[in-house]
Parts: structure tokens; C-alpha cells; sequence
């Protein structure tokens, strides 16, 4: 019974929180938002007391049930092990139990150092490092390179046959590459955590990840958890060789609380009933009984696969690619350049680019959340996988703060609409030698006639009043980029945006 209920909630929390990374119409994001702040890493950055201080206590009572229910890159490993146990059964068909794994000690220095490595990368800012091994981070840029252009071109195909029988049930939108470093990164993560996941179960949990070695230090000391009646165990050895986590030593009756996920395999397989869920606390009296000898306590291959998987991830630097764009759908324009900016954009809410650094972990939730396609991760090994603005493919409408209600770390503040069109996250400035106005003697005034707050007018160039030119009011101009996004020159928009470092009121 334990194992289907954390199961059935399991996959409840993995289908929520991936249909955060997949759902565009902001639908998900309305209802789910709060599978995201729950979350350990982004709730101790949010500095979310409530969250963090309800997780803790839920793991001193029940031990590791957030690295098997809530995550959702350890509810993807116990699927991917299931797999490989289901292919394990094909094989040998007279086979009741997969009997794959076998009980490994734990790797404690290697724990304790990665976990060490994590926390002062953490705490001295380099977070562009350390979210490379955070799980929920990890699990965020796997969903939104990954699966969500799978998702919406299954949903483009059910438009295009909706469309054909005069429906509108399902509308077109959009996919495009935002980041070939960003997509290499997330199909390295999931072939090294999926290879591991396949052959040791949770490796990746119980040897790298920094949140479940936390949460193995605090589990060590949980009132309830897997309890051994010695008296029934007949030392079979199945809990043993069906434990994914590799925790049971079936030659000690003992359960290593600081690996073990609650996951409830053992129990129910266990056909002595030996091992049932109860108050660890609780010591009953031991079995006057020879014990073999445990073959089994020997290093664990498959644990040393994770340092030579390491070396699979790519992280050579790569451009962004940046889709066409076409005028009315007829004629096709040429792309784009994106402009150096001296200064980074982040979105509004953000305060500054400093708090924005020091709090993102790069899920790339906002990414996939973002209706205007302008939110894009960044290549820059400063800022690896961070979200940065910008506007080949769109401009940040006034009317829209969907980034800011679904960040769950607080690098991007909640914000009203109102608040939104008050905060300038930078300015636009003009390149005269770019401007259609000067190079061709036309009057243009695009971006005059598009800025949603009136920052930008034409001028006369000279006494002449023959060539009219934009001019920027810095005071009002909130940065939203619509001036570089619909500005008809080509490669290099005329007017661009210059970020701030800290953002202004107006």
C-alpha cells in the first residue's frame, strides 16, 4: 500500500511539474505554479522558510520522501530503472524478481566533496557551476530543451488537422533552437543521469547530488523508516537485490537512511513480511541466528561509471540560432543580428543583474514559460544557461509578467502589470549609420509609431526637416525592446537596448 500511494503521488508531482516547462498558454503555469516553489534549492534561495523548514520536517518523519515524490529528476531515475528492470524480465522470463541491484557502502568523501564543492560555489557566486548538478535545475533544462519541442510540435500537427476541418480547437505557435549550448548540455545530463539511472538506479542521487546528500544527512535521523524483523528474515536477500538505491545490507539488517528514498520496493516484495514501514526508534530484541556471509560487499562497479560518464558532457561553446522571421508570411526577410550590449538584459522583476546572478539556477522555467519568445539562455560561461532578453523573435509586451509569477528561486520578483510598465530595465539607443532614415532618405518611424510608452520621436536631422530621425527620451523608456524587434533594418537593427545594472522607477 505505501509503495502505490508514493508512487500514484509521484507521478501526479512529475506530470504537474512538467507540464510547467511544456504548457504555452500559461494554463499549467495558473494551477501549478507552486510544484515549482517547493522545490528545495529554489526554495532555500527564495528564502522560502515555510517550504524549507515543511521539508525538513517532512524528512526527520518519513526520511527521503522529497527525492522520490517531489523531484522530479528522481521520480524520471525510478521510471528509466523501471524500464530497465521490465527488459531485465524479457530476458529471463521464469524470473519472478529482477534481483539487479546489490548493496554498495556508501561513498561518503566522495558525498561530503561534492557536496563541499557545491556549497562554496554556491556561496562565492559561481552559481554557473554548481547548477549543473542541482536536480531540479537539471530536470528544468532537460523539459524545456528537450521535451518541449517535442510537445508543441505534436500540438502544431493537431492544429494543422484541426485547421483542416474548420477548428480552431488548436492554435500554431512557434518552435525554434534558443540555445545549441543550452540543448547540448540538457542531452548530456540526461544520457549520464539515464545511463545511470539504467544500470545502478540512484547513483546520481546517492553519490552527486547535492540536495539528496543534504537530505541524507537530516534522513539519518527520521523517526520512521524501513524496519527489519529479524525473526522472519530468512536471508533471502530479494530486498537486497531489488533496492535501487543499493542501501540494504541484508547481512546487518541494515538500511542506510541516509541513501534510502522511501520508495517502498522492499516492503512490499519482502515475501516473509521482514520488512515493514514503522518507528525506527523502536529496537527490537536480535535474532539468536548464524548470519552468512555477505558476498555482496564489495565495491560497486556501476557507482565508478558516474566519473567516467562525466566525461561525456559537452560544454563547447556554440551560437545562438536565431529563426527567420517573414513580413506577412510571403516574403522572407533577412535575420537578424543580435547587437553586443554592454550591459546584460534581465527581465523586470529582476532588481538588479547582480540579485538576478546570484539567485537563478538556470531551470529555465521562465524560458519555456515566455508567450513573446524573448527570454533566451545565455552562452556566456559567466552566465551559463541564466535567462538573458532578447528580441530577434519578439519584444517584452507591457501587458504581459508571466516570467515573474513563475520563477521559484526569487531571481525574478513577483510583479503587477502596473508595476511592470513602472520599472526600466534599461534604454534604447540609436545607431545613426544603421537608421533606413539616413542610408536611404526615407522617412521610417517604426519605432516611433510602435513604442508603447511614447519614448521615442522623430526629429528633424538637420534645418532641412528632408530627413526625419528617431530621438530617445531615456526618462521614459522602459527597455522593452519593441524599438529593436520591429525596426526594419537589416542585419543590425538601428536602435537597440542597453541593459542596466540596476534596474530604475520611473
Amino acid at each position: 500500500m505505501l509503495r502505490k500511494i508514493r508512487t500514484t503521488l509521484a507521478v501526479l508531482f512529475w506530470i504537474g511539474v512538467t507540464l510547467l516547462f511544456l504548457d504555452f498558454t500559461g494554463t499549467a503555469q495558473r494551477y501549478l505554479a507552486w510544484m515549482a516553489k517547493v522545490q528545495f534549492l529554489p526554495a532555500v534561495l527564495a528564502l522560502n522558510v515555510v517550504v524549507v523548514v515543511g521539508l525538513v520536517l517532512l524528512t526527520l518523519l518519513f526520511g527521503r520522501i522529497y527525492c522520490s515524490v517531489i523531484c522530479p529528476l528522481g521520480v524520471m531515475q525510478d521510471f528509466i530503472a523501471w524500464v530497465s528492470k521490465r527488459k531485465l524480465f524479457r530476458k529471463n522470463k521464469k524470473a519472478k524478481y529482477a534481483n539487479k541491484y546489490s548493496y554498495s557502502p556508501t561513498k561518503r568523501i566522495l558525498r561530503a566533496l561534492v557536496l563541499l564543492v557545491f556549497l562554496v560555489l554556491m556561496i562565492a557566486g559561481f552559481n554557473t557551476l554548481a547548477i549543473l548538478i542541482a536536480p531540479y535545475s537539471a530536470y528544468g533544462r532537460i523539459a524545456t530543451n528537450l521535451m518541449q519541442p517535442l510537445y508543441l510540435w505534436a500540438n502544431n500537427g493537431l492544429a494543422a488537422i484541426a485547421e483542416h476541418y474548420d477548428s480552431y480547437l488548436f492554435y500554431s505557435v512557434d518552435v525554434w533552437l534558443r540555445s545549441v549550448l543550452s540543448l547540448g548540455i540538457a542531452a548530456g545530463t540526461l544520457l549520464i543521469v539515464g545511463i545511470l539511472a539504467w544500470r545502478g538506479g540512484r547513483t546520481y542521487c546517492n553519490t552527486i547530488c547535492p540536495v539528496g546528500t543534504i537530505l541524507g544527512y537530516i534522513s539519518h535521523f527520521s523517526l520512521f523508516g524501513p524496519v527489519f524483523d529479524k525473526d522472519k528474515c530468512n536471508g533471502c536477500r530479494l530486498c537486497e537485490r531489488n533496492c535501487k538505491a543499493s542501501c540494504i545490507n541484508i547481512g546487518d539488517h541494515h538500511v542506510d537512511m541516509t541513501r534510502c528514498v522511501m520508495c517502498g520496493d522492499c516492503m512490499s516484495l519482502c515475501p516473509q513480511g521482514a520488512l515493514r514501514f514503522g518507528n525506527r526508534a523502536h529496537k527490537p530484541h536480535k535474532a539468536h541466528k548464524p548470519h552468512e556471509p555477505n558476498e555482496t560487499n564489495k565495491p560497486d562497479e556501476d557507482r565508478r561509471a558516474f566519473m567516467k560518464g562525466l566525461a561525456l558532457v559537452a560544454t563547447g561553446a556554440a551560437a545562438n540560432a536565431v529563426a527567420k522571421t517573414v513580413d506577412g508570411g510571403l516574403a522572407t526577410i533577412e535575420d537578424k543580428v543580435t547587437p553586443e550590449r554592454q550591459t546584460r538584459l534581465v527581465p523586470p522583476g529582476s532588481l538588479s543583474l547582480e540579485h538576478f546572478t546570484q539567485h537563478c539556477t538556470a531551470c529555465q522555467l521562465c524560458i519555456a514559460n515566455c508567450p513573446n519568445q524573448v527570454l533566451r539562455p545565455s552562452d556566456d560561461l559567466e552566465h551559463l544557461m541564466q535567462p538573458q532578453m532578447q528580441f530577434e523573435q519578439g519584444y517584452c509586451r507591457p501587458e504581459c509578467n508571466r516570467c515573474s509569477q513563475v520563477c521559484p528561486t526569487g531571481a525574478i520578483r513577483p510583479i503587477t502589470i502596473e508595476e511592470k510598465t513602472a520599472q526600466q530595465i534599461g534604454h534604447a539607443v540609436w545607431v545613426k549609420d544603421n537608421c533606413l532614415c539616413v542610408t536611404e532618405g526615407i522617412t521610417c518611424g517604426h519605432c516611433a509609431s510602435h513604442c508603447p510608452t511614447g519614448a521615442i520621436e522623430m526629429v528633424p536631422l538637420d534645418d532641412s526637416d528632408e530627413i526625419w530621425i528617431p530621438a530617445v527620451n531615456e526618462s521614459v523608456c522602459i527597455g522593452c525592446g519593441a524599438c529593436e524587434n520591429l525596426c526594419p533594418a537589416r542585419p543590425f537593427s538601428a536602435i537597440y537596448v542597453e541593459g542596466y545594472e540596476t534596474h530604475r522607477e520611473l
